[in-house]
């Protein structure tokens, strides 16, 4: 009996297992096991994180940057890169310098990591590992910058952190410091840290005071607009792996503040007011998307939400924090832009709208769009669930920097 009673024990626990594991994959998806096995162990930490936050333990996204602390590795120099942690102004960067000799000034690449406002480091083993290499096979300085988090901090922190890094960082003197020639100098992220990028690459535009201006701009699957958060890929991927559409409502409603009365009325898509309605020519996916993107989806117009939101949280209505609201005439300085989505995103339409809006006022843009490939694929590529979809978009990535840079 006692035997058996193991048996069924084990019986079931197995079930729940294959249950908790098995998620249904697109099937364009490679190594789907390794992407079964990093979703189930997301989607682990996310319902840990609602335990923790329901039971008053801690909040949401604390119980989330418990991942980033595993994650982290010490400021750790090899043969090929010297590497320090550092504050440029009074913000925490890693700094990531080559020690190859080199004939002339070097390139250099400021970076924002992921982690929607709220988590990340750039300590983190896999962007560790993504600004070594770019330091490495560039032979470029990288500057990547720990900006505060919400909880914490809300928007704009996040911005002025990265801004006034940025700013700091392309004064002539700390340039020639490093050895960095002014006139070839990116900035770079990924998801929010695209974001960043794309907010501080307009706002330097505006900025009389730098007078060293972008050579190239790196987009990463971009988050850029909170204004229409039912897009197609916000319908069409939902479910998809780490960053399904409940995720991504939860870090932008957080990136603003900690009321949840704002993340209920993005959830329901119903936040702008109508006073802000003239902003939806900027995100109308029926004019800005490629009719194999609008398939299935019939556009409608907004629902209008009450205006006390964006009275008291103004954040998701300034182009600082969505870049897409920015008008034509404004986009029209932006440098040379990079642009990667992925076809398995919520962030996806974010990306290929920025690429046409910037397209049709003359900036050049290169738009990689990855089949079969999904949010945050590039961060598989130092871990035991290495995905050769990862290393794909990596190497794209820094292909279009040696290129270009």
């Amino acid at each position: 009996v006692d035997m058996g009673a193991k048996l069924l024990c084990l019986f079931f626990a197995s079930v729940l297992l294959a249950y908790y594991i098995y998620t249904p994959m697109p099937e364009d998806f490679e190594e789907p096991w390794k992407v079964m096995l990093i979703t189930a162990s997301f989607r682990a930490v996310g319902h840990l994180s609602e335990v923790a936050d329901r039971l008053g333990l801690m909040h949401y996204m604390e119980a989330l940057m418990l991942i980033t602390a595993a994650e982290y590795v010490a400021p750790t120099s090899d043969e090929n890169v010297t590497v320090t942690d550092t504050e440029f102004g009074s913000v925490a960067v890693r700094l990531y310098l080559p020690r190859r000799a080199t004939d002339g000034l070097r390139r250099a690449v400021v970076y924002f990591h992921g982690g929607g406002w709220c988590v990340g480091q750039a300590g983190m083993k896999s962007y560790d590992h993504l600004t070594r290499w770019t330091a490495n096979k560039l032979n470029a300085v990288v500057v990547s910058v720990n900006y505060r988090l919400a909880p914490k901090h809300h928007f704009p922190v996040q911005f002025e952190d990265v801004y006034s890094v940025t700013k700091f960082f392309l004064q002539s003197s700390v340039l020639s410091q490093y050895g960095v020639d002014p006139g070839r100098v990116c900035v770079a992220g990924d998801s929010a840290g695209g974001n960043l990028a794309a907010a501080v690459a307009q706002q330097l535009l505006e900025d009389s005071e730098v007078q060293t201006k972008l050579k190239a701009q790196a987009l990463i699957y971009p988050a850029l607009q909170a204004l229409d958060l039912n897009l197609p890929s916000y319908q069409k991927n939902e479910n998809k792996p780490i960053l399904p559409r409940s995720l991504m409502v939860k870090f932008w409603s957080e990136y603003f503040t900690s009321d949840p009365s704002l993340r209920e009325a993005m959830a329901s898509n119903s936040h702008v007011p109508v006073e802000s309605g003239h902003l939806f020519q900027f995100v109308n996916w029926s004019d800005l998307l490629p009719e194999e993107l609008k398939k299935g989806h019939v556009y409608a117009p907004p629902t209008y939400g009450s205006p006390e939101l964006a009275q008291k949280y103004p954040g998701f209505l300034d182009p600082r924090a969505a870049p897409l609201l920015t008008s034509d005439a404004q986009l029209r300085g932006l440098p040379l832009t990079y642009i990667l989505t992925c076809e398995h995103d919520v962030l996806r339409d974010d990306g290929v709208m920025y690429a046409r809006r910037l397209r049709a006022v003359g900036v050049p843009v290169t738009h990689d769009h990855a089949m079969g490939a999904f949010h945050g694929a590039m961060m598989f590529v130092s871990s035991p669930a290495e995905l050769a979809v990862g290393h794909r978009l990596l190497n794209g990535y820094i292909k279009w920097l040696d290129e270009n840079l």
